[in-house]
């Protein structure tokens, strides 16, 4: 297991309908392994996944900084298209990137790393439905599990969570 203490990890769910393995079983992972989680939202004290979890949200999108954290983590599930087009979460993402810090997002929310300009011409997965338009940001489509390009990780769907949170463990240690 990855030893995270000291390490502060920001996750950025939907309002509703986030997929709910994609932030649960990463959630455990980084929690399991002492980092400190920081779950984000837009305009919610609460979230609620799409199979009924329901999440404190700790702070608005708008109030956070990507210079608080080691990693910023786009989950998915098809309430997540809310940040494929929203400046805050572009600004967030860029600002993580140019930081130097890790940024990734499962599922769909690969959506808003391309649509913020950050996948083109690095290697990069996602859910089926979004492959299009990160091929046509100019990211190449790789169709893993879970890939990684730097300090950039994304991962296919919620049967990848897992994977998916080990390898952004495995890239904070």
């Amino acid at each position: 297991m990855a030893d995270l203490k000291g390490k502060k990890v920001l996750m950025v769910v939907a309002p509703k309908n986030f997929r709910d393995e994609e932030l649960m079983e990463p959630l455990a992972i980084f929690t399991s392994s002492g980092a400190e989680v920081t779950i984000a939202s837009k305009g919610v004290k609460r979230a609620t996944g799409m199979f009924g979890a329901e999440i404190k949200v700790d702070k608005n999108l708008a109030e956070v900084r990507a210079e608080d954290y080691d990693a910023v983590i786009f989950v998915g599930g098809s309430g997540s298209d809310v940040y494929f087009n929203d400046p805050q979460a572009h600004a967030l993402a860029t600002n993580a990137l140019e930081s130097g810090k890790i940024v990734a997002a499962i599922c769909i929310a690969p959506s808003t790393l391309a649509n913020a300009g950050l996948l083109k011409g690095r290697k990069a997965t996602s859910f089926s439905s979004a492959k299009e338009n990160l091929v046509q940001k100019g990211a190449l489509y790789t169709g893993a599990a879970v890939e990684r390009d730097g300090q950039i990780i994304t991962g296919k769907g919620p049967e990848a969570a897992e994977e998916f949170g080990n390898e952004v463990a495995s890239a904070l240690e």
